[in-house]
């Protein structure tokens, strides 16, 4: 071999171990963020119990953590755009550590939702992971790293429930779940410091940062989100009022970006042929996600003798037994959706995964009479969440100018949040309106238009994809 070939097979082969770092660190990132998500939620009625406080305020631990995803999710988006993935990933694990450490040690409410509020910014990380690899990678390891990261955040998600169930079972502290998100928000915050590279400056660098329009878009955002987590217990007029008030709100804030020379969001990237059909099955997909979690979760513990279905086990019974081979099932797919994506194109996977998706439900609304029934159809939904999942930041990285990867993803971010709360207030409501005679348990017929409703939306979603590559071909 000449000395000019060694020296270009030694910067391949320096990348190619830089860009395996790189993924690797922000895929643990990733798993920390599904867990921070997920871990909180089987352990509400602990932290009632143990803080002495009702189920309509221990709710905000999950309400303030959604709204401060939402609201930070495209603003960091921006500034990674602006000055880097590097800088903006630190100090978002450095807010995550500090919220992890204020949930531990808080002693009341209002300080553990000050904690839960700090936490949430841990939702941007995936947006900015994206536009990091986007940096430093080919097409084809572009692909697989984007699959793998999506798919271990859309099935971390059974990991924290399983974590949470085994650090509270037996009457344990509710805390030891938050002194497990912060040893893995550390850890996170070290590994990235050590593996992720500066990206260079970008073209967006010294733009001015559109301040008026992150309040505009804070503002209506919690509005319209707060009417639908809350809106069961405001009832229908004020919550109709934050719903009218917040899309207003929005209005104005697109007719803001329109005018603005350094937008938060280009508008191109939140609405055109380009973009929106990812964000439309962002959306379904989100609430076809949040439907399988909580119907799968929920059903598998309620007692057969009590309401005719079920098989009675407990939190970490349904964690380990039901939600964990979905969680695994999902981070195989991830690692095989990359290439299917490479290969096939982004639009085409996500048709397919969705079909997927469809045949699970399909599974859940005509046999769940054994348990499984139940674990074969959780595996296969969460095969298509993960590679849903996969292929939509593809879809936006071949639209968008590189410039914009970190916010438009941190949009469709937001409407994956969007999604998942749109599913999460429909199926609460529809559970606790349909019930079996004489008891509050949710009759079998309410989780099988639940699993109806998850179908439709897996559905919905096969038939954007199938027009996104028409309509991709509109690059912004």
């Amino acid at each position: 071999m000449t000395a000019d070939a060694r020296t270009d097979v030694r910067p391949a082969a320096a990348a190619r171990v830089r860009g395996g770092r790189v993924v690797a660190a922000l895929c643990f990132s990733m798993m920390t963020l599904a867990i921070l998500q997920a871990a909180v939620v089987p352990v509400i009625p602990t932290m009632a119990r143990q803080l002495d406080i009702g189920p309509t305020a221990v709710g905000w631990v999950l309400t303030a953590n959604l709204l401060a995803a939402a609201v930070t999710t495209p603003v960091l988006g921006r500034l990674a755009d602006q000055r880097g993935g590097r800088p903006v990933l630190i100090g978002t694990l450095v807010v995550v550590v500090i919220g992890s450490v204020l949930c531990v040690l808080a002693p009341s409410l209002p300080l553990l939702i000050a904690g839960r509020v700090l936490q949430g910014t841990a939702f941007a990380l995936f947006p900015v992971g994206v536009a990091v690899v986007r940096a430093i990678l080919d097409e084809r390891r572009l692909a697989h790293a984007i699959g793998l990261m999506s798919g271990i955040m859309a099935a971390g998600g059974g990991v924290g429930m399983v974590a949470a169930g085994v650090l509270v079972a037996g009457g344990g502290e509710y805390r030891r779940v938050f002194w497990m998100l912060l040893a893995l928000s550390l850890i996170a915050l070290v590994v990235t410091w050590l593996a992720i590279p500066g990206t260079g400056r970008s073209e967006l660098d010294g733009g001015r940062f559109d301040a008026m329009g992150a309040v505009l878009l804070a503002v209506g955002l919690c509005a319209v989100l707060l009417a639908i987590a809350e809106g069961d217990r405001w009832g229908i007029a004020p919550a109709l009022l934050s719903a009218v008030g917040g899309l207003g709100c929005l209005l104005g804030w697109y007719r803001h970006e329109k005018q603005c020379a350094t937008p938060l969001v280009p508008p191109p990237s939140l609405i055109g042929w380009a973009v929106t059909p990812a964000h439309v099955a962002a959306v379904l997909v989100g609430a076809a996600m949040y439907v399988q979690f909580l119907g799968i979760a929920q059903f598998v513990q309620v007692d057969a003798d009590l309401g005719g279905y079920g098989f009675g086990v407990t939190v970490l019974e349904a964690s380990l037994l039901f939600l964990l081979p979905g969680s695994v099932a999902g981070v195989l797919s991830a690692a095989v959706s990359g290439r299917l994506i490479h290969r096939f194109r982004a639009d085409r996977v996500l048709t397919a995964m969705c079909a997927v998706g469809v045949a699970g439900f399909g599974v859940l609304i005509v046999a769940h009479d054994k348990p499984w029934q139940m674990v074969v159809a959780a595996v296969v939904v969460n095969v298509f969440v993960s590679g849903a999942y996969a292929a939509l930041p593809s879809l936006l990285v071949g639209a968008v100018p590189a410039a914009d990867t970190a916010v438009v993803n941190g949009v469709n971010a937001i409407a994956r949040i969007f999604g998942s709360s749109l599913a999460s207030a429909t199926i609460a409501s529809l559970l606790a309106a349909t019930t079996v005679p004489g008891t509050d348990v949710a009759s079998e017929s309410a989780y099988v238009l639940a699993f109806w409703i998850g179908a439709a939306a897996a559905a919905g979603a096969g038939v954007v994809g199938m027009s996104t590559h028409r309509m991709s071909k509109n690059k912004i």
